[in-house]
């Protein structure tokens, strides 16, 4: 299988953080089947010093952009700044013979500053998206999700988001379970719902009752097309249905119905993309009982109908985290 080359962009004053994240996500976290050659390379020589207060050697330039499948500017390190001509001109190069480009974080503004996003949708860091939008009138920004998927281009919101942003391109490029095992390996979620502000869905048990809690959850989820609500859940915890309720918003920060719908709907996904299950079928083993109380809920969650995100992996479509559009 020939390898598919991922580029990282680095640069002088680069957040540790923003560099490591889709370093670990097509690096060392990703399965070694998969033959995923990743190289970081720079348009800056020598030593490139990060914000954290150490420096980072750097092997390779610009030419690695030239047979790279993936690009990913991982931040930049002002918005008020102009990248360089060279790698601006690099990446315009390597979008129009067909490279995936993506723009973590900061890193939409290198790929505006390319003018890669024009009459594109976008987003960005929600704390520079007024800015962005100002200076891009051209680009649709949307501050409200953790990352859109245009087609040949990506971009998320700020900090962690990129790792969501990472997830979902090895998931559409490798399949879902792919992006699972690497998710669990990384103890985060293979997919979030909502938009910059949500928080985690699963934080770890800090008591011995929530670490009972938890281990429930994993059986619920196991079993979802069973019916259950907050009593039948609460007596099998061997709790009130008051403090149960408590424990179960510290330990998921939500109510039981809204985690359920989204475990639900997330064994939908993943349904609707590594197999060839019916709608009515799948409606069954994710709990919804019927069709049309899953594709009720699908398409207020995505904005597409269960079908439409089927084919989503294999068409163009523009894909926001909970909303997808047609191009």
């Amino acid at each position: 299988m020939a390898p598919h080359r991922v580029a990282v962009i680095a640069f002088d004053r680069i957040s540790a953080f923003h560099l490591s994240v889709p370093c670990v996500v097509f690096g060392e976290a990703c399965p070694a089947e998969l033959a995923v050659e990743l190289t970081v390379c720079a348009s800056e020589t020598g030593p490139l010093r990060t914000n954290s207060g150490f420096s980072v050697a750097i092997d390779h330039g610009l030419e690695v952009l030239e047979t790279a499948h993936t690009i990913i500017a991982p931040s930049w390190r002002d918005p008020q700044e102009r990248p360089p001509e060279i790698l601006l001109e690099a990446l315009v190069t390597a979008h129009r013979r067909g490279a995936q480009m993506v723009g973590l974080c900061l890193g939409a503004y290198v790929l505006a500053e390319a003018g890669l996003l024009d009459g594109r949708r976008a987003t960005t860091h929600w704390g520079w998206a007024q800015d962005f939008a100002r200076r891009y009138p051209t680009v649709m920004v949307d501050a409200d999700v953790i990352y859109i998927d245009d087609g040949s281009i990506l971009t998320s919101a700020g900090t962690a988001a990129g790792i969501d942003c990472c997830l979902h391109l090895l998931r559409r490029q490798f399949g879902a379970e792919i992006a699972n095992r690497v998710a669990r390996r990384l103890v985060v979620p293979p997919h979030r719902q909502g938009g910059q502000a949500q928080f985690i869905e699963h934080p770890l048990p800090a008591t011995v009752r929530d670490g009972r809690l938890a281990e429930l959850l994993d059986w619920v989820r196991a079993n979802l097309a069973v019916p259950h609500s907050l009593d039948s859940l609460a007596q099998k915890s061997l709790m009130s249905r008051r403090t149960f309720t408590r424990h179960f918003r510290n330990l998921t920060g939500t109510t039981v119905g809204e985690w359920l719908l989204g475990e639900r709907l997330a064994l939908c996904q993943n349904l609707l993309e590594t197999t060839g299950q019916s709608i009515d079928s799948i409606s069954v083993l994710a709990g919804f009982g019927s069709p049309v109380l899953l594709r009720h809920h699908f398409r207020k969650a995505f904005g597409v109908s269960p079908t439409a995100w089927r084919g989503s992996f294999q068409g163009n479509q523009t894909i926001a985290c909970g909303s997808i559009s047609t191009r």
